[in-house]
Formats: structure tokens, sequence, C-alpha cells
């Protein structure tokens, strides 16, 4: 049944007339969006009426949620604000494991939604439909900040702050509600022309950059952890000319992946679940950590613990020092990695000699110097530990894993994205996978919910229709997302799904496995994927860790949307974070 709201007048289907939604659209186009996506509702019909009467493109999705991770990757992809319309009540809560997901990985969303009218708003129950005592309470945790607009001309100036606000370093999703009689409401002002919502660079102060470059010129054993600020911050030339300079080890966090070229002789790539790596972190008697809030994942669950001086750089404020002690730098990372680029330059190259660094790197790393005499000391360093990482590996006898992760490398296209759910396969590649190229890999790895693979894949083929995108998910990640076939279908987007189908929540099995002999409430019936896939007209294939590599690169080949079903049951490496 039709449920309408009679308590607004609407124009009939020949009139027209500016209204709110119309501000909201103009507002957007002037400050620079080019694409919306979202689902429509009663109350948000006004502005979804006003895209029709705009140049703006809109991407409608099936699931509040998918339409909020497919927003979250076109940020992430475009270093921009992606705008996401969505209605009151169950609409808008839809959207919030998206923007906790869109919040852990600073990706701008400008998620904007309707609210009951006006009457309604206040705290009192008035029996709207879709009606909360406070929705806006319901995001004040969840994302950088709240704005409403109550009146037609508060709207240009309301969206403006917000899209200032989600593109302010640390990017971020904010959240703007608008009342249906607001949005429905005749506009008495002009056309929006144009909108200032740049944001203020956040600028590191000098003397902490004058103190981090004592730091790390004196330091005898420098290292660097790139996080994940440093691709939002586009901060990947910066990091390798200071890499070079210092002649420092980098480690890259699973959310900065790609900031630092994988098969550079000082990389240490991304073993962060890998005591080796923990242990050669914790010894250097400064490491720089940029664009990281230490978080559980990049400290190797809370285990890693700092022999020497951290500097930190962070735009986000809370992050700061919020794990380690640390002569912390509140700065966006590509200003202050271009501040201490010019600062430690003019300081010259650094004085410890390559005997004297072989033999601190030897002792804090436990790793004797490889590469034979004269090798540099730190490239030698980071040598024998990828090896070490590699032996333990090796010992587990995950030889599948291996295989089937060196097949998707090898089927996807260099400069190609990946978009990664919560899956073994994903886990695997936070450590193991080489991105070729840096702002190429998503992943929902900052929340943790399931579902984001396919909707940001999809998400990412908005933001560049030429290039294929590949989407990896379990069975049970792919079930919050099937719906999602019919979007991939409506707008030819050339996604490759591959779906890694073992029966059950596969990761989920293993640690209950591991803490509790057996595993309970992880075991699923699915479908078959291949004729559900074909049921949407989206071609589909079933596989084998044989044909993968060949199925896979065919499917990303192909134009428009594929699906490709690998039934494996896939296993983790050995934790070492349990024996610290």
């Amino acid at each position: 049944m039709c449920i309408r709201d009679r308590s607004t007048t609407h124009p009939t289907a020949t009139e027209h007339r500016r209204t709110g939604g119309d501000l909201v659209v103009e507002s957007l186009a002037a400050l620079g969006a080019r694409t919306v996506f979202g689902l429509p509702g009663q109350h948000a019909l006004g502005v979804f009426d006003a895209l029709r009467r705009s140049t703006l493109r809109y991407v409608g999705l099936r699931v509040e949620n998918n339409a909020g991770f497919a927003a979250d990757a076109y940020a992430r992809a475009t270093h921009g604000v992606a705008p996401l319309l969505v209605s009151t009540g169950p609409g808008a809560l839809m959207t919030l494991a998206a923007l906790q997901e869109a919040a852990a990985g600073s990706a701008a969303v400008l998620a904007i939604g309707s609210q009951v009218p006006l009457a309604g708003i206040g705290g009192g129950r008035h029996g709207y439909l879709h009606e909360l005592t406070d929705q806006s309470a319901s995001f004040r945790g969840v994302v950088k900040s709240v704005h409403t607009a109550r009146t037609a001309s508060q709207i240009p100036s309301a969206v403006a702050a917000a899209w200032e606000s989600a593109l302010s370093a640390p990017h971020g999703p904010v959240w703007l509600e608008i009342p249906q009689d607001v949005l429905l409401a005749e506009a008495g002002i002009p056309p929006v022309g144009e909108l200032d919502a740049t944001p203020r660079e956040l600028l590191p102060r000098p003397e902490l950059i004058a103190a981090a470059a004592d730091r790390l010129t004196g330091a005898r054993r420098p290292v660097i952890l790139a996080g994940g600020g440093v691709v939002r911050a586009g901060a990947e030339e910066e990091l390798l000319a200071l890499a070079e300079q210092l002649g420092a080890p980098v480690a890259t966090t699973f959310g900065g992946k790609g900031a630092f070229p994988w098969e550079h002789p000082l990389s240490l790539q991304s073993w962060l679940e890998d005591r080796y790596t923990t242990t050669f972190l914790e010894d250097a008697d400064t490491l720089l950590v940029v664009g990281s809030g230490l978080g559980e994942l990049s400290s190797n669950y809370h285990t890693f613990r700092p022999l020497g001086q951290v500097v930190q750089i962070e735009a986000d404020l809370g992050k700061l020092e919020s794990n380690h002690a640390a002569l912390g730098i509140h700065a966006d990372a590509r200003a202050a990695l271009a501040a201490l680029v010019k600062e430690v330059g003019e300081r010259g190259p650094r004085h410890t000699g390559a005997a004297e660094a072989a033999e601190e790197h030897a002792g804090a790393g436990g790793a004797g110097v490889a590469g034979g005499a004269g090798a540099p000391a730190p490239e030698a360093a980071v040598s024998d530990l990828l090896a070490r990482v590699r032996d333990r590996i090796a010992g587990q006898q995950l030889d599948l894993e291996q295989q089937v992760l060196a097949s998707v490398r090898e089927a996807l296209p260099d400069g190609a994205v990946s978009c990664w759910d919560m899956t073994i396969l994903a886990y695997w590649a936070w450590s193991a996978f080489d991105p070729r190229r840096t702002n190429v890999l998503h992943s929902a790895q900052g929340a943790g919910g399931l579902g984001y693979g396919f909707p940001a894949a999809l998400g990412v083929a908005v933001a560049d229709p030429a290039r294929p995108v590949l989407a990896v998910s379990g069975d049970g990640g792919a079930m919050y997302s099937i719906a999602e076939l019919a979007t991939a279908r409506q707008y030819d987007l050339p996604v490759t799904w591959l779906i890694v189908d073992d029966g059950g929540y596969g990761i989920l099995r293993e640690y209950m496995t591991d803490a509790f002999g057996e595993a309970t409430a992880t075991e699923l019936t699915r479908p078959d994927f291949v004729a559900l896939a074909e049921s949407f007209g989206v071609p589909a294939v079933r596989t084998s860790p044989e044909r993968l590599r060949t199925d896979l690169a065919a499917a990303l080949a192909a134009p428009g949307p594929s699906v490709v079903v690998l039934p494996a049951r896939l296993r983790m490496f050995a934790p070492t974070h349990l024996s610290s």
C-alpha cells in the first residue's frame, strides 16, 4: 500500500516551481559534485524530483547501506566528496554501518537525509511515518559533524558547511538532514550560483618539523610506518623521497597499501600481523608513523611496544598519541612529509656509516647483513626480514591460499582497482597482496562490517568506467549485496565479482574452532550463485583454483558486470600475537 502524507500540497505534474530540493542539487553542483548515490523515500521526494532538473548523475542502489558503501569507495577513488541521498527513519538508519566504515577509512561521504515535517521535530511524538525522537542523535557518534537546514534559505550554507567538513583533513562522513516540507516548499531565493567550501589546509608547526628532523637525521635505525592517511592525502611521492633521504625501511598498514612501492629495496611491505615485522618496528631508534593511529591491526593486536622514539604525523587529532607516546604532529600527511623532506634535505646526508648501521640493524632485527660485502645495511635488513616472513608462511602448508592470491594478482591488470569484503582471502591480501599502484585497493578493514566489497566496487566503477574493477567476497558477505547485481546490470558497470564459496562465515569458523574446539552459527545454506547472477542477466562462471587466473582474466576483460564463483575452503596463516 502506498502511504501518502497529505499534510503538504503537491504541484500537478504540469507545474514547475523551484523548491528546497532544487536548492540542494544546485548547491551540490555549485560545489563541484557530478554524481550522487542514493535511494528515494517518501520524505525525500522533493530532492529526488529536483535531480531530473539538474546535471547531476544519479546512481541508485537497492539498499541504503550498499549505497553508502558505493559512495565511500567513490570518495576514496576520487579523493573528493561523494553525496549520498536517503530518506527518513529506516532509510537514514540503514546507512549507519556504511558511514562507520567511511569514518574509519576517512572517506568524504556527504549523507543528506530527509526529516519528518518541521511540526514533528522537537522530541514530541506526533505519529509521522518514519518519525524518530531525535534522528540526528543516531549519527553524532558515527560521523564527523551533523548539520540541519530548517528553512530553504539555510540549505546552500548548510550544504557548503557539510561539504567543507567532509573534505577537511582528515576526510570523513558528515550528516545533513532537511525536513520534508522544507524540501517541498517553494524556494524564494535565486538559483545557487557559486559556493566556496574550500577546507583550511592542516599545516604542521615548523618547530615540530624541526624537532622531528633532528630525531630522524640523528637516528641510526630510522623506520617509517605509513598508514591510510598517506594515501588519502596523496603523499606517496613525499614519502618515497623522505625514505630515500633517510635510508629508512618503510612498512605500510593495511589501509596504507600502495603508499610505498612494494618491490622497493626499502619496502617492508605490509606484514603487520607478523612478529618479525613487529619486532623490527619496535627496535627502531626513531619510528616515524604517518597517517596511522597505531590501532589494533597496525599494532599487531596491541602487542607493539616501541623501544625507541616515536614521531607521529596524524590529521585526526583524536588518534594523535592515542596508543603510544610520541612527538605528535597534527597535520595533513602530505604537508608534513613535504616539510620534512625540505628540512632533512637542507641538513645534508646522514653521517651514520654503513658498517655501523649494518651492526645496528642486525642487532635490532636479529638479522645478519644479507647481500654480501658492502651491501647497504637498511636494504639488507629489509631483505632478511622478508625472507624470514616467507619462511614462516612456507612452513604452514598454505599452498592453496597462496596459489589463489597469486592467481588473482596475475589476472588483475596493473592499475585496476580491487575492493575486498571481510573474508579470508581479503585478510591474506592485507598482508601479502601487491597492489602495484596507489589508491587501487580498498577494503572494509576500518570498521570491519560485512558486505562492503561489491557495492564499493560499483562506486569505483562509477568514478572511472573505463577500467575494470574487481570485488572479492565470501559467500556469507556476498549475501549482503546480492540485490546490487541489479544495480550493476542497470548501469552496465564493469565490475567482476569473485565469490569464494566455502559454505559459511569462514573466518569466524576458524576463530571459533581455534578458541572453542568447534564452530557454532557459522554454517550457511547458500544459493547457486552462478544461476542467481544469470537471473539478473549477469554472466557467471564456476571456477577452480587451477582455472581461476584464466577465468578471472576473461571476466575482467569482458564488458559489463560478471561473477566468478570459486568453491574453496581457505585457511588463515597462524597468528603471531597470541604468544607475545
